[in-house]
């Protein structure tokens, strides 16, 4: 695996009705939802090293920690970053930022953890009373 500080990774999103807080549950004022933006954050990682990961591995988001800062109305387009800050073991950590066509409008970290995809599922089914 080739990760390592400087990454980086983008995604954008036209926000729509779908992806306002009264449509998700997480609020009732009509702008860009704050689980979306995380959601944006977490694609935006995993553009950024996924295609550089084994056959067999992917990334698990395993902690965020970010502000909300600023509204986004239905109709902007929002652009959302990850940059890889520090690789240590498995854990790569992200400096994550999003704007819309205006402002900043929130910005954090996230870290994911590589994982053995076969390896994982055992776990998962183990868990499950499967094995």
């Amino acid at each position: 695996m080739d990760l390592r500080p400087g990454l980086r990774g983008e995604t954008e999103l036209v926000v729509g009705k779908e992806h306002t807080a009264p449509s998700i549950g997480s609020g009732k004022v009509a702008v860009l939802a704050t689980p979306v933006m995380i959601n944006l954050f977490e694609a935006a990682a995993l553009a950024a090293i996924e295609h550089l990961l084994p056959a067999g591995y992917q990334s698990l988001g395993t902690h965020l920690d970010v502000r909300h800062i600023a509204a986004t109305p239905v109709g902007m387009k929002v652009r959302a970053f990850a940059t890889v800050e520090d690789v240590s073991a498995r854990t790569v950590r992200f400096h994550v930022e999003a704007h819309d066509e205006k402002e900043i409008i929130g910005d954090g970290t996230h870290e994911r953890v590589v994982v053995n995809v076969a390896k994982f599922d055992a776990r998962v089914q183990k868990k499950l009373g499967g094995g």
